[in-house]
C-alpha cells in the first residue's frame, strides 16, 4: 500500500494501513471505519446497506441505552433516597427524555414491520416484540407523569438494543453471502470495454452484440463469451466451471464470460450476446432461486406465523396470572419476558440462510440451482438414476461401420445426413460429422419429425426416409434382409449402438456406432457409492451397449432399451421401494424423465430441453463433481436441521423459563440475541466446506485429442466396416 491513495469515501489521502473492505463486489480502500460504514450506507447493495445502517443505528441507540442503564442503576442501588429523594422525579424525567429518542431509532423498523404486517392482516415476530417494549415503555411513561416510584425505561431500551444486535449480526451474515455471490450477480450490471476502430467506449454487457470486439485488462472479468484475437494471458474459469487451475489463452482460444483475465491484456470477439452468456444464466437461476422458499422455509413460516398469536396470549395470560399474587409492575415484566424469548427470531433465519450459503456455494463452482428445495431433496436421495449416452459416455460417438444392402456408403451417409442435422442426439451429431468428413453434402429432406427413444424421419426425393432403432422398423413394418438382419443383431450383441437407415419401404443399411467411456466415470460412481448411494442405470440403448458401460462404471442395476415414458415408469417404480430419487441425464429423451424426477440433474452439455427441466445443472464436463454437490446438500439439510431443532428447543426452555417468572425481559432478550447468533455462526459453516478436487485419472485423454475425437478425426479404431458392399 502507498500514501497517495484516496479513501473512496471522503476522497482524503490514505495512511499506510488503510481500511480494505469488499463492497458490491468491489474491493475498496477507506482511510477509517467511519468512512467504510458510511459508503456502505450511501453505495452498498441490499443486505449490505442494510448491515450498515443497522450498525449506525446500533451507535445512536447504544449510547442513549448505556447512559439509561447508568442513571438506572443508581435507582436500583437506592441513590436516590432520603434527603435525595426529591430528586427521583427529574430523574425519571431525565430517562423519559433519552429513552424516547433510543425508543425510535431502534425500535422503528419493528414498529413499521408490525404496521405494515397489521394492513395486511397478519401478525409475525416482530408483533411481539412491539407489544412488549410498548407495554414497557407506555407504563413508565404514565409512571413519570403520575410520580410513580418504578420505571422501565431501561427494560424497554435494552431489548430493543439487544434485538438489533441480533438483527445486526444476521444482515451481517447475509452481507457476508451477498459479497461472495457478488461475481455471480454482477452478470445484468456489468460493463463491457468494446473497441471500435481506434476508440474503447464503455458498454453495459446487454448492449453488446454477436462478433463486437471487447477489450478486457488484466484482473478484469471478462464479461463476454468470444475467441481471443489479440495478446496471451491465463484465466480463472472457476465460477463457470468449477476448474481452479489457471488454463493459457492465446489468439484463437475460447474465453467464457465470468473467468477472470490474470496476467495480460486480451483482444476478444464476442461469439454471442452478452446476455446470452452462460454467466448470465447462472445470475438469472440464482436470483430467481434465492426468492424462492424451500419446502421447509415455508413450513417454519407458518409455524412463525401460528405461533404469534399463541405467544401474545400467553403473555396476557402470565401477567394476569402474576398480578394476582405480584404488584402489576412485576407481572408486568413477567408477561413482557414470555413475549420477547418467544420471539422466534432464530426459527425463521434457520432455512432462509443456511439454503443462500449453498445456493451460493454450488453457484461459484458452476453449478446452477434453479429450485432451492432441490438441495434437501438430494440431501435425502438414496437412488440416483443415469441416462448412459453423454451422460456416463462422452457423448462423442463416431460411426465405426457401414453395413449396407445394395446402396453406396456415401449415399446411405448422405440420406441419413440430411435426417440427423435435425436432431441433437449425439448419435446424430455422429453420422453428420461421418459425412461431413467423407465431404458428403446431406440430402435435402423435408417434414422431419423425431420421433423420442425410436428415431427419425422425413421426406426426400418423394420418399419417406427413416433412420432409428429396431422397434422404429418393425413399428413401420418395413423389410430388411436376412443377412443386413443378422448382421445388425450381431454389432448389437457386441455392444455396438445400431442405426438402421432406409427409403422406400426398405432398410436398406446399418449404421454401427461406438462411444467411449468418461474417465471419470467409474471413480464418480465409485463415491457415490461410498456416501450410501444406489445407482441405476436407465438408457434407451440396446442392453448389451448398456450393460457393458455398467459394467465398466461398477453399475449392477440396468434398465436398457427404455422411451422415455418407460424412463419414467422405471423410475416410478424405483421411487416406491427408495422414496426419494434423482435422474441424471443429458439429451432430448431425458427432458420428461427429468422434469418428473424428484431431483432433475443435467449435465452442462446437455440440451436446452434438459437444462430447463433440470432443477440442478452440473457444469460442462462436470460429472466429477457430483459427490462433492451430495455432500453440500447433505450439509446444508444438516444446517437447516441443526437450526431449527436449536431454534425450537432454545425457545421453548427459555419459554417455560419466562412463564415461570426465572427470567427478566433483559435477559430473555439476550437469550434470543444469542441464539440468531447461534443460528447465523452454524450457517456459515457451509463458507468452509472445501472445494471439489478432481481426481487425476489415469490414460485421460488430452484437450487435443478431446477436440479431434468431437470433431471427428480421431482414428477409428474398426475403419469402414462393410466397404465390400460400397457399389
Amino acid at each position: 500500500m502507498t500514501d497517495d491513495r484516496l479513501c473512496r469515501h471522503c476522497l482524503l489521502t490514505i495512511g499506510p494501513r488503510a481500511m480494505r473492505r469488499t463492497v458490491n463486489g468491489e474491493n475498496c480502500a477507506f482511510c477509517c471505519y467511519g468512512c467504510c460504514i458510511a459508503f456502505q450506507v450511501r453505495s452498498g447493495k441490499s443486505e449490505e446497506w442494510e448491515a450498515a445502517w443497522l450498525l449506525i443505528r446500533l451507535g445512536v441507540g447504544g449510547f442513549l441505552s448505556m447512559n439509561i442503564m447508568l442513571f438506572s442503576l443508581l435507582l436500583y442501588t437506592g441513590a436516590f433516597t432520603g434527603v435525595d429523594a426529591r430528586l427521583l422525579p427529574w430523574v425519571h424525567l431525565l430517562l423519559w427524555i433519552f429513552a424516547t429518542p433510543a425508543f425510535v431509532i431502534l425500535g422503528g423498523p419493528f414498529l413499521r414491520e408490525t404496521w405494515l404486517d397489521g394492513v395486511q392482516g397478519r401478525l409475525r415476530s416482530s408483533a411481539l416484540i412491539v407489544v412488549g417494549v410498548s407495554a414497557a415503555y407506555i407504563y413508565s411513561a404514565f409512571a413519570v407523569i403520575e410520580r410513580g416510584t418504578h420505571v422501565y425505561f431501561d427494560t424497554a431500551t435494552m431489548v430493543l438494543m439487544l434485538f438489533t444486535v441480533g438483527r445486526y449480526l444476521e444482515a451481517a451474515g447475509r452481507a457476508r453471502a451477498a459479497r461472495d455471490l457478488e461475481p455471480l450477480l454482477a452478470a445484468e450490471s456489468e460493463c463491457a470495454t468494446v473497441v471500435n476502430g481506434g476508440a474503447e467506449t464503455r458498454r453495459p454487457v446487454r448492449e453488446v452484440d454477436a462478433r463486437m470486439l471487447v477489450r478486457v485488462r488484466p484482473g478484469e472479468r471478462i464479461p463476454v463469451d468470444g475467441v481471443v484475437t489479440e495478446g496471451e494471458s491465463h484465466t480463472d474459469e472457476a465460477v463457470i466451471t468449477g476448474e481452479s487451475r489457471q488454463v493459457a489463452k492465446s489468439v484463437g482460444s475460447p474465453v467464457i464470460a465470468g473467468s477472470i483475465n490474470l496476467d495480460g491484456p486480451l483482444l476478444i470477439q464476442s461469439s454471442g450476446a452478452g446476455t446470452a452468456t452462460r454467466w448470465a444464466q447462472i445470475c438469472r437461476s440464482v436470483r430467481d432461486a434465492l426468492v424462492r422458499r424451500s419446502p421447509t422455509q415455508r413450513i417454519a413460516d407458518r409455524v412463525v406465523g401460528a405461533s404469534v398469536p399463541v405467544v401474545l396470549a400467553l403473555g396476557g395470560l402470565t401477567m394476569l396470572y402474576w398480578a394476582q399474587r405480584l404488584p402489576l409492575e412485576r407481572a408486568l415484566l413477567f408477561g413482557l419476558a414470555v413475549l420477547v424469548v418467544a420471539c422466534p427470531c432464530a426459527v425463521g433465519l434457520a432455512a432462509p440462510l443456511a439454503t443462500s450459503l449453498g445456493i451460493g456455494r454450488l453457484a461459484r463452482c458452476g453449478c446452477l440451482v434453479r429450485d432451492p428445495g432441490v438441495l434437501e431433496a438430494l440431501a435425502r436421495t438414496r437412488l440416483l438414476a443415469f441416462d448412459k449416452t453423454g451422460t456416463l459416455t462422452s457423448g462423442s460417438a463416431h460411426v465405426v461401420g457401414i453395413e449396407s444392402d445394395g446402396a453406396g456408403a456415401d449415399e446411405v451417409l448422405a440420406r441419413a445426413a440430411g435426417l440427423e442435422r435435425y436432431s441433437e442426439h449425439g448419435l446424430a451429431r455422429a453420422i453428420t460429422m461421418a459425412a461431413a468428413t467423407r465431404g458428403l453434402e446431406p440430402v435435402v429432406t423435408g417434414d422431419v419429425r423425431i420421433l423420442p427413444g425410436r428415431g427419425i424421419r422425413g421426406n426426400a426425393d418423394g420418399k419417406a426416409v427413416v433412420a432409428g432403432n429396431s422397434a422404429l422398423i418393425s413399428e413401420l413394418g418395413w423389410s430388411l434382409a436376412p443377412a443386413l438382419g443378422e448382421r445388425a443383431r450381431s454389432l448389437e450383441a457386441s455392444g455396438y449402438s445400431v442405426i438402421y437407415v432406409g427409403w422406400g419401404d426398405r432398410v436398406r443399411a446399418v449404421l454401427s456406432l461406438d462411444d467411449s467411456l468418461l474417465p471419470e466415470a467409474r471413480s464418480t460412481i465409485a463415491a457415490l457409492r461410498s456416501r450410501g448411494l444406489h445407482p441405476i442405470l436407465l438408457t434407451g440403448d440396446v442392453a448389451h451397449a448398456a450393460q457393458r458401460v455398467a459394467v465398466a462404471v461398477g453399475i449392477v442395476d440396468v434398465q436398457a432399451g427404455l422411451s422415455p415414458e418407460a424412463k419414467r415408469a422405471a423410475l416410478d417404480r424405483q421411487r416406491q421401494r427408495y422414496g426419494v430419487v434423482a435422474m441424471v441425464g443429458d439429451g432430448l429423451n431425458d427432458g420428461p424423465v427429468l422434469a418428473d424426477a424428484d431431483v432433475g440433474i443435467a449435465v452442462g452439455s446437455a440440451t436446452d430441453l434438459a437444462r430447463e427441466t433440470a432443477a440442478l445443472v452440473l457444469p460442462r464436463d462436470g460429472l466429477w463433481m457430483l459427490p462433492w454437490v451430495v455432500d453440500v446438500a447433505r450439509a446444508v439439510r444438516m444446517t437447516i436441521l441443526t437450526n431449527l431443532l436449536w431454534a425450537f428447543g432454545y425457545n421453548l426452555i427459555a419459554l417455560t423459563l419466562a412463564a415461570l417468572g426465572l427470567l427478566q425481559p433483559v435477559l430473555a432478550a439476550a437469550v434470543m440475541a444469542g441464539s440468531s447468533v447461534l443460528v447465523v455462526l452454524n450457517s456459515l459453516r457451509l463458507e468452509r466446506m472445501p472445494d471439489p478436487v478432481r481426481t487425476p485419472v489415469p490414460g485421460r485423454r488430452s484437450s487435443t485429442e478431446t477436440e479431434n475425437a468431437r470433431h471427428g478425426l480421431g482414428v477409428h479404431r474398426f475403419g469402414w466396416a462393410g466397404a465390400k458392399n460400397d457399389t
